[in-house]
C-alpha cells in the first residue's frame, strides 16, 4: 500500500484569540436583598430575611472563603424563595459595626473573625467545674473593649458552689455580673432575667467547653436542641459539643449566638492603646504620664490618681488594678 498523499484539506487551523478583553466591572446587582447570617456551615450560608424567610446561599467566589460570619447582613440574589432546595448567591457583606476575632494562639499572627455586628458579649463561666481562668476573661474582655462591644459576665454553678471574689472585681470596670443556678426554683427566676437583658439584643456566647453555654441556649430558645457535655473528672476540661457558631432567634426579639467552647484565645492582632481608650476617666490620666510608660510602674501618674482623693481610693485601686491586668495580657502576645 502507498502511503498516503496530505493536503491543505489536512491542516487544522488553530483559531485566532479573541482580541475582546475581560471586564473589571462587576454586577451592581440593583435587585439583592439584605439578609442576616445565621450559620455558616461547609461552603453554606444560612440567612434570614426581614421577613422571616430562610434562605440557603453561597458566596460568590471573589468574595473568598472566609469573609462570611455568623452576624453578617449581606446582600444575596437568585432564588431568594427559601423553598426546599433553592440556593441563592451572597455578592456582597455590607459594612460591620464591629466583630470578635482571635489569633488561634498568642504566637500566630493570622486573624480570624467568630462572629459580626454584636451588642453583647456574653463571657459563661462556672463557679466550679471547671473552675474559671481569669486569663480567659481578661482577654475576652480586652476584644470587647477594643470593639466597643458590652460585656457581661455569666456565673453558673452557683449552686455548687460560691462566685470567685476576683470576678466581683470587674464591676470596677464597668462589666455587669449575673448568677445562675444549675437547678431549683430560682433557675427559672435566673432565666426570665437573662431573657430580659437579652431582649432585641443580638448576643454573643463565649466561654470554655463545659461552662454551660448549650445548657443556657437550650432554656432560652426551647426548641434550640442543643447538645450539652460533660466535664471531664481527670482533666476538669469540658467535651466541645458545638463545632461551628450559630444564631438562634429569641421569644421576645433579638438573637442569641452560640460559639464553640474555646481553649485559647490570642490577640495578636490588638492594639493596646484602644483598649485603654475604652476607660475614658483612666484615659485622659495616662495622657499625663511619662514617654511609654507600661501604666506599670512607680514614676506612672496613674498611682498619684489613686491617692489623690482618699474616698475614692479603694475603687479607683481596684479599676486601675484591673486595667493594668488587662494590659499585661496584652503585652505579654506582643512580646511573643
Amino acid at each position: 500500500m502507498s502511503p498516503r498523499e496530505y493536503d491543505e484539506s489536512d491542516a487544522r487551523i488553530r483559531p485566532s484569540r479573541t482580541t475582546r478583553r475581560r471586564t473589571k466591572d462587576r454586577p451592581a446587582h440593583a435587585d439583592s436583598i439584605t439578609a442576616f447570617v445565621t450559620t455558616v456551615d461547609r461552603g453554606r450560608t444560612t440567612c434570614v430575611t426581614d421577613d422571616g424567610v430562610v434562605i440557603t446561599a453561597m458566596k460568590a467566589r471573589e468574595l473568598g472563603p472566609k469573609s462570611v460570619v455568623v452576624g453578617d447582613l449581606v446582600e444575596i440574589v437568585g432564588d431568594v424563595t427559601g423553598s426546599e432546595g433553592s440556593l441563592a448567591r451572597i455578592v456582597s457583606v455590607n459594612e460591620r459595626t464591629n466583630s470578635l476575632s482571635r489569633t488561634v494562639d498568642d504566637a500566630a499572627r493570622v486573624e480570624r473573625t467568630i462572629v459580626a455586628n454584636i451588642d453583647q458579649l456574653l463571657i459563661v463561666v462556672a463557679s466550679a467545674n471547671p473552675e474559671p481562668r481569669r486569663g480567659l476573661i481578661d482577654r475576652f474582655l480586652v476584644s470587647a473593649f477594643h470593639e466597643s462591644i458590652k460585656p457581661i459576665i455569666i456565673v453558673t454553678k452557683v449552686d455548687v458552689s460560691p462566685i470567685p471574689d476576683f470576678i466581683q472585681e470587674y464591676k470596677a470596670l464597668g462589666v455587669d455580673i449575673i448568677s445562675t443556678s444549675s437547678k431549683g426554683a430560682s433557675r427559672n427566676t435566673d432565666i426570665a432575667s437573662l431573657l430580659e437583658v437579652l431582649d432585641e439584643k443580638i448576643s454573643v456566647l463565649v466561654g470554655h467547653s463545659g461552662v454551660g453555654k448549650s445548657t443556657l441556649i437550650n432554656e432560652l430558645v426551647p426548641d434550640a436542641e442543643r447538645l450539652t457535655g460533660v466535664v471531664n473528672d481527670v482533666t476538669g476540661r469540658g467535651r466541645h459539643t458545638s463545632s461551628s457558631a450559630i444564631a438562634l432567634p429569641l421569644i421576645n426579639g433579638g438573637w442569641i449566638i452560640d460559639t464553640p467552647g474555646i481553649r485559647a484565645f490570642g490577640l495578636s492582632h490588638l492594639n493596646k492603646e484602644r483598649v485603654i481608650e475604652s476607660f475614658p476617666d483612666v484615659y485622659q490620666i495616662t495622657q499625663t504620664c511619662m514617654p511609654n510608660c507600661s501604666h506599670n510602674e512607680s514614676g506612672c501618674a496613674l498611682n498619684l490618681w489613686i491617692e489623690s482623693d482618699l474616698a475614692l481610693k479603694s475603687e479607683r485601686l481596684i479599676r486601675v488594678t484591673s486595667l493594668q491586668s488587662l494590659l499585661e495580657v496584652k503585652a505579654t502576645d506582643e512580646e511573643r
